[in-house]
């Protein structure tokens, strides 16, 4: 037992760490521009190079981030990070990774750090895939010869061959993520930080993903940090997890048990989102359409009966025409696992500048007891495959109740639809 606890080799060790942001405190872009939103501020006056529509109410409010996170990780383990929108998961990984630097507190790193956390992350979109390769090879402290010996692993791996010598500006979101993660898990560093970067790829290289994160873990002797909020990813790469909530560490241990928390903290009592100033699933996302709020109408809550539709309205707008703008609800179960895929709503055509509102409404009959949530996908129509136009990276929650007290209750294992009576047509003795 002595000698099983000496192998543990700690390779992150974060103390007391707190990250605090100011709301509203953004600069000018240069000095002069600074200097006159401090001299009107002195005064009294109105900010000339403040945003129209912003609440000035908000200089000077701190938000933690980050409030507190001491955590020791060691060489080999398969971390996961989970937690709901805005507790902290993406800022840790930021600060771990050196993007940002913490407010208070203390992290020692044994090694070096391979960063993915968001598509194309570490990519110069006109310089082509191979010779991004390179520069990640480079920004990591290894050699041209040392590059060579593994780029043609890493060019196999991504499925990118014919377009390695393309402008990573030409690849699609998919393409993107393929050739990241492969530099990602190829390259020689002894961390590797992956936060819901598998969200835009294919089922099949997701699961070829997942195999990869593993064997670098397990046979290298690497360590993995991965954040996401689908829960079975979690469950078949992940030794531990931790949970934040409110920027602070809940619960460091056991998977099971931290997802079981994570679930616990999920909110069903939101009826309204901002979507204003949330991040988007892909890059091209919130550019020609912009979804600006969500709402459940109609309820103080987000729980519904069985028997009762749920009627959500949702405010966008347009930057530029469309002849048909399309909408569906990817909808999960509340442990991230999926449930199914709405039919698309047409949604109209849409002038460019003008902001819709649009209600339509959803039908939670088949759907069994429980807590759930969708992601919102708004989309155009095309002749090869739909084309994205917003996807907001926020979990939309509600909770199911039943109303049929002849519906017996079974284990989720079993599924989450519950099917309509069966129809006894005949019966009879012989």
């Amino acid at each position: 037992m002595a000698r099983q606890s000496e192998e543990r080799v700690p390779v992150i060790q974060v103390t007391g760490l707190k990250k605090k942001y100011k709301l509203g405190q953004i600069g000018g872009g240069t000095l002069t521009a600074d200097l006159q939103s401090w001299w009107a501020r002195v005064r009294g006056k109105e900010d000339p190079n403040l945003v129209i529509g912003t609440d000035t109410r908000l200089f000077g409010t701190t938000f933690m981030a980050l409030n507190g996170i001491d955590l020791t990780v060691y060489q080999g383990e398969a971390l996961g990070i989970i937690g709901r929108n805005g507790a902290g998961k993406s800022t840790f990984l930021k600060v771990l990774s050196r993007i940002t630097a913490p407010t208070e507190g203390e992290i020692r790193l044994k090694g070096r750090v391979a960063s993915m956390l968001e598509v194309g992350t570490g990519f110069n979109n006109e310089m082509t895939g191979r010779e991004n390769i390179y520069m990640n090879g480079a920004i990591l402290g290894m050699t041209k010869a040392e590059v060579d010996a593994k780029i043609d692993q890493i060019i196999e791996f991504s499925e990118c061959g014919e377009f390695i010598d393309t402008p990573v500006k030409r690849y699609s979101s998919g393409m993107f993520v393929k050739l990241a993660f492969a530099v990602a898990a190829h390259l020689d560093s002894e961390i590797m930080v992956m936060d819901e970067v598998l969200a835009v790829g294919d089922m099949k290289f997701q699961q070829k993903c997942l195999g990869k994160m593993s064997d670098v873990a397990g046979q290298e002797g690497r360590t993995v940090l991965y954040v996401s909020h689908n829960m079975s990813t979690i469950r078949q790469l992940c030794t531990r997890c931790i949970v934040l909530d409110k920027g602070k560490l809940i619960y460091d241990g056991d998977v099971e048990t931290a997802i079981a928390i994570y679930m616990d903290t999920t909110d069903v009592n939101v009826t309204h989102y901002d979507l204003r100033n949330v991040g988007r699933q892909v890059p091209s996302a919130g550019h020609r359409l912009f979804v600006e709020e969500l709402r459940f109408v109609g309820k103080e809550s987000s729980v519904f009966a069985d028997n009762e539709p749920i009627v959500i309205q949702i405010t966008w707008k347009a930057n530029e025409r469309f002849d048909g703008v399309n909408m569906k609800m990817n909808l999960h179960y509340r442990d991230g696992s999926a449930v199914g895929i709405t039919h698309p709503v047409n949604l109209g055509a849409a002038e460019p500048g003008k902001t819709y509102r649009t209600q339509f409404s959803f039908d939670p009959g088949l759907l069994g007891e429980g807590q759930y949530f969708f992601y919102l996908d708004v989309f155009e129509k095309s002749l090869t495959s739909p084309i994205c136009l917003d996807k907001p990276n926020v979990e939309f929650h509600f909770e199911v109740t039943g109303t049929d007290l002849t519906m017996p209750e079974w284990p989720t294992g079993w599924g989450r639809i519950h099917f309509p009576p069966v129809k006894l047509l005949e019966s009879e003795a012989e």
